[in-house]
């Protein structure tokens, strides 16, 4: 049996259809069991549990051969910290959690998403956290693999489709940054079959992989592609980063869940490429160029 924790979300969703597709067994973690039950129709036994909460995992991992994990809150990178929302209790300790849930319940096999960037010295705290993640499942004791997608879009991503949407109400797209920055988006169909990949052959044991696009771009050239997908000719109006950040601290103050924070502004405009050599020298898989997998959901 294959848990897939997070397996609702947009990355998770697309782990537990190539799972289903190669025949494996799955069971699918959430807070909540119902929405579990809605989202598969009954093609993956639904287990509920709060990474957040280790008394509730244990029952949750009964059974199991292999963990993935692809929790994110719901609303990254957007931290919420009066709700737990964050890259710390989240991404860090709901991977310890989970870690430590798998090793008391003899669990074989424990992948992580992460994320590109995550390093003991990362400038951003984000990055920090997800290091600490990896380095608490790497010293385990548990046959871990560990994959490092860079800027994952499809149908449910909400940065990308956020900043391509307002062509759909502005004559132009608004982007903080000179937007030059080099990023190497992924097809999230790639990324579901790279994590069920490492999550069921024996030469990923034990093996980071960084995972992106096969082409860097600029991200000017990224929604430029996004727009041809959709059929739409707007210009890019570059606004300086300290606006957006400045923009993103007022709207941290409100009582709501704000829209935007300035970290979330640093988290969309910084660069994202991938070291991708022992993906391609230990799993091979082939990855969909952007215009392609744009395509699947963007219509002109």
């Amino acid at each position: 049996m294959i848990l897939v924790s997070g397996g609702t979300g947009m990355v998770g969703s697309a782990i537990v259809a190539e799972l289903l597709r190669q025949g494996e067994p799955v069971a699918v973690l959430g807070r909540d069991r119902a929405k579990v039950q809605q989202a598969f129709a009954g093609t993956v036994e639904a287990r509920e549990a709060d990474v957040t909460q280790p008394a509730s995992l244990a029952a949750a991992f009964e059974g199991v051969d292999v963990v993935v994990n692809a929790v994110q809150f719901p609303t990254s990178p957007i931290e919420v910290p009066r709700k737990g929302w964050t890259f710390e209790e989240v991404d860090y300790r709901g991977t310890v959690n989970q870690v430590e849930a798998a090793r008391a319940a003899g669990v074989k096999r424990f992948v992580y998403v992460s994320g590109v960037g995550a390093a003991p010295d990362a400038s951003k705290h984000w990055f920090r956290f997800k290091w600490q993640a990896e380095e608490h499942l790497r010293n385990s004791g548990i046959e871990w693999a560990i994959v490092r997608p860079t800027w994952v879009y499809g149908p449910r991503d909400v940065s990308l489709n956020r900043l391509l949407n307002f062509s759909n109400i502005l004559p132009f797209v608004p982007m903080f940054g000179d937007g030059n920055q080099a990023m190497q988006p992924v097809f999230v169909d790639d990324v579901g079959r790279v994590v069920a990949t490492a999550a069921t052959r024996p030469e990923a044991a034990n093996q980071l992989f960084e995972l992106g696009g096969p082409e860097v771009l600029s991200m000017n050239d990224v929604l430029n592609a996004g727009l041809q997908a959709k059929g739409r000719k707007r210009p890019i109006l570059h606004q300086p980063m300290f606006v957006g950040k400045a923009i993103g601290t007022v709207m941290s103050l409100l009582p709501i869940t704000p829209p935007l924070t300035a970290d979330a502004v640093e988290f969309i405009a910084s660069p994202a490429v991938a070291d991708a050599r022992n993906l391609q020298a230990v799993l091979a898989p082939e990855l969909t160029p952007l215009h392609e997998g744009l395509r699947t959901y963007l219509r002109a």
